[in-house]
């Protein structure tokens, strides 16, 4: 089964839960234990991050350490071409709709596109929107913020990603964010697609991620929340709320 298809049939059932992985965070063996505690506690499906200054090798032992733990599927996110790895179940293949440096548009998506076509790896086109605060990404990438209030400039690059053809919409408000994507945004953005939408950053509490599913989010991202003491029952607690 495709990770289109096993996300599509998961939507059936109620919103979506996603662990993010950075493995520029922590090393390959925690990650893998990181991996199979949001397996235990309910979470659909692991997304490793590619960033700026991510090494071959480090993808490569993450990615390996966490398949050796989980059974749930494993898709990557990639930056570029300067570390690809091919034990994923798929890609997130990600254009940063408000970047304002082309290369993170699509310009390092080229460098890998022949490669992953030629190697026949399910890439899934997502259209990714950076929200105030933005953090580190927001700062390293050139982004021209979306403010927390224009929801109709959200809603546009929604929509836009969603005529270009792009299977999903994904709002980040940063790792690290004090607060998820406002709520009302969200929800002016569904009322304009079709397609399913990522919410993801700011989110650590129950409280967060009931807010975010009741505004429309189809599918919540969680990751810094993982990276601290007691994320166990913290993942626990967000899972409830989602899935309940």
């Amino acid at each position: 089964m495709s990770i289109s298809q096993y996300l599509n049939d998961k939507l059936q059932n109620g919103t979506v839960h996603i662990t993010l992985i950075d493995p520029m965070k922590q090393s390959p063996e925690a990650a893998g234990r990181l991996a199979l505690t949001a397996q235990e506690v309910g979470s659909d499906l692991i997304l490793v991050t590619g960033v700026g200054g991510l090494s071959q090798r480090s993808l490569l032992e993450t990615t390996r350490l966490i398949r050796e733990k989980i059974s749930i599927p494993m898709v990557y996110s990639p930056a570029g071409a300067e570390a690809l790895c091919f034990s994923f179940d798929a890609l997130f293949f990600s254009s940063l709709l408000n970047s304002k440096n082309s290369r993170f548009v699509a310009g390092s998506h080229s460098q890998a596109s022949i490669l992953l076509k030629r190697m026949d790896v399910e890439t899934i086109s997502v259209g990714y929107l950076m929200i105030e605060p933005g953090m580190k990404l927001g700062e390293s990438a050139d982004i021209e913020l979306v403010s927390r209030d224009n929801y109709l400039l959200a809603s546009s690059y929604a929509v836009a990603a969603e005529l270009f053809g792009m299977k999903y919409v994904y709002l980040e408000a940063g790792s690290s964010a004090a607060q998820p994507v406002p709520a009302g945004m969200i929800r002016a953005i569904k009322r304009e697609i079709s397609i399913p939408l990522i919410v993801g950053g700011g989110i650590r509490t129950a409280v967060d991620a009931r807010r975010v599913r009741q505004a429309g989010a189809d599918m919540v991202v969680t990751g810094t929340i993982i990276e601290n003491a007691g994320y166990r029952e913290r993942l626990r607690s967000i899972l409830s709320a989602l899935k309940d």
